[in-house]
């Protein structure tokens, strides 16, 4: 930054022309490096098959109490009758601490409520990892976050293998052959072709993470070719980052042979309504692929949750996985959930707000704290998106036209960008190492970040005052904000209205320094704050001039969500989306960006992939596609008692860390256990209303 602002001093001084000026305050510079974080864990990177393989092993085990008061007794077949034939199996070398044992609970405290457990018909569970302990889906993506970037594709999951015809076009999966519901009965293509058909398709349902048959490529069709064989067939060649959109969670099947009891298409007296909401929250022992089946709810309580007898997976000594027997979620509120993590009443949260950073710190660092902090990598980014369309998404006011008109300007943006001190933001945040410059563009958290790549234009209120002047804008009536032109919207005040959800305190807190410092510039910025639900509708619709939003998987994963990174199609960018029934208006650089996500997305050669990433990065940070404000990591609050923990896991990348950890191969060692089961010694028992678990 001193080497800049000498090198324009020197300019002014030789008396170059203002122009001149311009174009030397405007020169972009490579990102500065981020500051050192001590506390951050970094994960090692490693190739996909050190995860996990389907195999068969000479043996097979689970706890004793199972085996003795349930296949003794006749209650359940032998354990290896209820594994399927080759089970998944988690290889001890990836695991922290490696075999586990049995036993404990993981306590969460959630927000969210339960409407009911038809995933498939679009019921939320109340989310903080509940569905993701119930669900299993044909991949798997949350583990990657660990995966070397040459080797980067989702793990085999319900589908244990997978292969590509010559022309790309078509992709047959092979699904784990004799795994069973939790209640028993098989799973198998029948399952699959459900969901897909009567689920996805049918445009009377919407599954709970809104997969529509555009979310795995237009055209795209799906058969069974036996009990254990599927055959998706592609209008590209080679789509590859469908098989991130087969995870969570957009292909997470439901029981079909409980699902279809219900579903109009099969009963004919039943209604969609009925067939969505047929499996309220007090239905017990819903049937799941997952590794905890739901066996007690009371409302505005807690929900319980316990393991799965018929759990396909196991660890690399055959014991049958989960090592957890039970899972709490306390229905209180989000705000209260780092609370009770940090005071161990209850045993994880994602700490994602920066502004709660120091004090848990402190409490962490109290040697008889009951839970430890666990940083990862700086994935939690926000960006101040422009609205770029210039004819029509979202039917904007002359005004409104008026401003995308300077939004799609690139000296327009390089003022407003020019015009945020982004160290001054994150320490509004949190004072301290948390925080880092982020001038937009990928995550420096993906293995594809490439910091010479990464452009970024240093804070310089006088240079952005001066760009200002350049596309225009004077303060003509003295009021401290610049006005339009004379001959656009009549000479009024320059006025953005910026869109911010206002369910969370940084994204409120990041949206006010914004405004504070554009009043600099001498733009005026009124804030619109709407909760989620609105922030979401508006932000679809096109309603906003610019917006404050936390980055999607797309810029922290790069693999996931892939299209997302461009508008390579008319409604996959979150700031440019062509009207209805109209056409995208690309500017020169945003159909640069297309085909260099096109190429990417098109090639299996991982050089290349990653070439092309720089590429992207470059463009998009040098032309501010978006425009960065801070970036900072997540921490897990997880309590000391739990082992297999791995380092570096980010609150969220492909997926929430309830995922990431991998929950079904966490122990508790014994000599750290604790009395909180409530139902011990129990299974899930026989799926219906007000039925708890089976003893």
């Amino acid at each position: 930054m001193i080497k800049f602002g000498l090198r324009r001093t020197a300019f002014l001084l030789l008396g170059v022309s203002t122009l001149a000026t311009y174009a030397v305050a405007s020169e972009p510079v490579e990102v500065p490096q981020q500051p050192e974080f001590p506390a951050q864990g970094k994960a090692a990177y490693v190739p996909r098959d050190s995860i996990e393989e389907f195999k068969s092993l000479p043996e097979y085990k689970e706890p004793t109490w199972v085996t003795e008061k349930f296949v003794k007794t006749g209650k359940l077949p032998p354990l290896a009758e209820r594994l399927p034939k080759e089970p998944l199996v988690f290889k001890a070398g990836n695991a922290p601490d490696g075999i586990g044992t049995y036993g404990d609970v993981m306590r969460h405290v959630i927000g969210g409520r339960p409407e009911g457990w038809n995933y498939s018909a679009g019921q939320t569970q109340g989310w903080g990892g509940i569905d993701i302990g119930m669900s299993e889906c044909l991949t798997r993506t949350a583990p990657l976050f660990q995966i070397e970037a040459q080797d980067m594709e989702p793990l085999p999951n319900l589908a244990k293998s997978w292969s590509w015809s010559d022309d790309g076009k078509v992709l047959t999966m092979k699904l784990i052959e004799g795994a069973k519901w939790s209640d028993g009965d098989p799973y198998d293509s029948e399952d699959i072709m459900f969901y897909w058909q009567d689920n996805v398709l049918d445009p009377n349902v919407t599954p709970l993470n809104a997969a529509s048959p555009e979310t795995f490529g237009t055209g795209t069709t799906l058969k069974a070719i036996d009990a254990y064989t599927i055959e998706w067939t592609f209008s590209e060649s080679f789509p590859r980052q469908h098989l991130y959109a087969m995870a969570y969670g957009t292909f997470c099947p439901g029981p079909s042979h409980i699902l279809k009891t219900k579903h109009p298409k099969y009963n004919k007296d039943m209604t969609y309504d009925q067939y969505k909401n047929g499996w309220p929250a007090d239905f017990m022992n819903m049937p799941v692929m997952g590794a905890w089946v739901p066996v007690a709810y009371r409302p505005d309580d807690i929900i319980v949750l316990r393991r799965n007898p018929y759990y396909w997976k196991v660890d690399e000594a055959g014991n049958q996985l989960p090592y957890l027997d039970e899972l709490h979620y306390k229905l209180s509120t989000w705000a209260d959930r780092d609370v009770q993590t940090i005071a161990g009443s209850a045993d994880f949260s994602n700490l994602e707000q920066p502004e709660n950073f120091v004090e848990a710190l402190k409490r962490a660092a109290d040697p008889n704290a009951p839970a430890r902090l666990a940083f990862g990598p700086r994935v939690i980014g926000y960006n101040l998106y422009l609205n770029f369309s210039g004819n029509g998404w979202g039917e904007p006011d002359e005004r409104g036209q008026a401003l995308r008109e300077l939004n799609r300007d690139l000296d327009f943006r390089k003022a407003v960008t020019m015009a945020l001190d982004r160290k001054a933001l994150g320490e509004s945040l949190v004072k301290g190492p948390f925080t880092a410059i982020y001038p937009g563009g990928l995550s420096s958290a993906t293995s594809f970040y490439d910091r010479a790549s990464t452009m970024y234009y240093p804070f310089d209120l006088d240079g952005a005052k001066a760009l200002l002047e350049k596309v225009g804008l004077k303060d003509t009536d003295g009021n401290g904000f610049v006005n339009f032109p004379a001959d656009r919207h009549g000479g009024r005040d320059l006025e953005v209205v910026l869109l911010d959800n206002s369910d969370y305190t940084t994204d409120k807190s990041l949206a006010e320094g914004v405004i504070g410092q554009m009043e600099k510039l001498g733009i005026r910025v009124v804030l619109n704050a709407l909760d989620g639900k609105q922030f979401d509708a508006n932000r679809y619709a096109g309603r906003y001039d610019w917006m404050v939003m936390r980055n999607e998987a797309e810029r922290a994963s790069v693999v996931q969500d892939t299209p997302e990174l461009a508008a390579t199609g008319p409604r996959t960018s979150d700031h440019h989306r062509a009207p209805e029934g109209g056409q995208l208006d690309l500017m020169p650089f945003e159909q640069d960006l297309v085909e260099t996500v096109n190429k990417f997305i098109a090639s299996s050669d991982d050089t290349e992939r990653a070439e092309l990433m720089k590429q992207y990065q470059k463009i998009a940070t040098t032309n501010l596609d978006t425009i960065g404000l801070t970036e900072y990591p997540g921490a897990l609050i997880i309590n000391k008692r739990f082992a297999n923990i791995p380092v570096g896991a980010p609150i969220f990348m492909f997926n929430w860390a309830e995922d990431t950890i991998i929950r079904e191969r966490v122990f508790v060692p014994e000599d750290k256990r604790a009395d909180f089961e409530l139902f011990k010694e129990t299974l899930p028992g026989k799926p219906g209303v007000g039925e708890g678990p089976a003893s």
